[in-house]
This record gives C-alpha cells, sequence and structure tokens, in this order.
C-alpha cells in the first residue's frame, strides 16, 4: 500500500493562500490516482480534489476556482494550491490514493493508508 504524509497547512486569514502537500512513498505512485479529502470539527470527511495517473483533475463545488490539485511524479508529490479561503475550508487535510482511478478515490474500499492530515484554519 502507498504511504501518505501532508504537510503545507497552517493559520491563515480569510482571503489568502496555501500549498499543501502530498508525499508518498511507492514507487508506482505515478500509476495511482490521487485525492485530497477533509474533515471539519463534527462533521464526516469529505472529497475536495482529485488527479489521475493521467492528470484529469476533479473538485468538489464549494472550491472549484479556488483550489488546483498538481503532481509531480518525480517527487512522488501531489500539491493542493488553495487561494481565497474562506472560514469554511477550516479542516484537517488528508490525501490518499487509489489505483482505481477518479471512481477509486471516492470509494473508501479502494483507498490507501490514511495518513496524519494537515491542519489548515482560516480566520475571520
Amino acid at each position: 500500500q502507498v504511504q501518505v504524509v501532508e504537510s503545507g497547512g497552517g493559520l491563515v486569514q480569510v482571503g489568502g493562500s496555501l500549498r499543501l502537500s502530498c508525499a508518498a512513498s511507492a514507487s508506482n505512485f505515478s500509476l495511482h490516482a490521487v485525492g485530497w479529502y477533509r474533515q471539519a470539527p463534527g462533521k464526516q470527511r469529505e472529497f475536495v480534489a482529485g488527479v489521475t495517473s493521467g492528470g484529469d483533475t476533479y473538485y468538489t463545488d464549494s472550491v472549484k476556482g479556488r483550489f488546483t490539485i498538481s503532481r509531480d511524479n518525480a517527487k512522488n508529490t501531489v500539491y493542493l494550491q488553495m487561494n481565497s479561503l474562506k472560514a469554511d475550508d477550516t479542516a484537517v487535510y488528508h490525501c490518499n490514493t487509489s489505483p482505481r482511478g477518479y471512481v477509486g478515490l471516492l470509494v473508501t474500499a479502494h483507498l490507501g493508508s490514511w495518513g496524519q492530515g494537515t491542519q489548515v484554519t482560516v480566520s475571520s
């Protein structure tokens, strides 16, 4: 299974930006789709953005136009650039991988191991 480590979270004001990184361990990382997820206090974990092995990207509606997901296979890393942050974006952000493409990112049974996550706090 692919192991991941998230980083880049922090405290930022409304309207600010952060870039999260997801570093993965597997040598076949380039063959996996990678997704970012978030869990706010008292809420269920939700899918935020995903990128397939072929570079296709997907976003949940609430972040479209503000967040950009990208991958650097040479570095085994996926990034989430978050701009125009809102208080509602406050959450612990996790990344995960699936060998089954975008659809696999939406099915818990098709995901790999969860990392510790990185806290994003947007203050108003």
